[in-house]
């Protein structure tokens, strides 16, 4: 199968998904995360906010406020194809609707936050694999936003276990996790 289409087949499964599994399953992606000391014990995470039927994240993004984690957040920059990490203090008052729909932060409210101190950086997507494969949405901003931005970054995927395939098809642009968690186990890709 090509890149689009097994997006789009692995995509449609995962939005069958009913919420209660989503959220059940988030939940317990959340956990396995905190167990991985790499992230427990990171200081400045930059963290996707969740949209439709991804891993959620607001609650992950809330425990890290909480335990005062400098949290940043994606704003997408479409004229320049980019992602900039935005300061996150308080969810309930600084995301809006932006790109898509998806929740980002208002550059009115909330500070940039400089690229070069972030540590781990959480990742959406669409199809993973165990060996650090990931397709997301097609548009690759998060792979310019590794390579370009944040290449001292930890790459972690979140993803639920239906989302995995045996091999997926990347390109030479496309950048390896180093993590993927399901709500099954924690991958580490050596």
């Amino acid at each position: 199968m090509d890149r689009q289409h097994l997006r789009q087949h692995i995509l449609a499964a995962r939005d069958a998904l009913p919420k209660q599994e989503q959220t059940a399953k988030s939940q317990a992606i959340a956990a396995q995360l905190w167990r991985l000391a790499a992230f427990a014990d990171c200081r400045a995470p930059f963290i996707y906010v969740h949209f439709r039927s991804e891993v959620a994240t607001a609650e992950l993004i809330r425990q890290c406020l909480a335990a005062d984690k400098e949290v940043s957040v994606p704003l997408t920059i479409t004229d320049a194809k980019r992602l900039d990490p935005y300061r996150l203090t308080d969810p309930e008052t600084q995301l809006i609707r932006g790109y898509c729909g998806i929740p980002e932060p208002d550059p009115t409210k909330t500070p940039l936050f400089d690229a070069r101190r972030i540590d781990v950086v959480l990742l959406p997507g669409s199809v993973f694999d165990a060996r650090g494969g990931r397709l997301g949405y097609g548009g690759g901003y998060y792979d310019r936003f590794l390579a370009e931005q944040a290449p001292q970054a930890l790459r972690i995927g979140l993803a639920y276990e239906m989302q995995l395939v045996a091999a997926v098809p990347t390109l030479p642009h496309d950048q390896r996790l180093d993590y993927l968690v399901t709500e099954d186990r924690i991958i580490h890709v050596e």
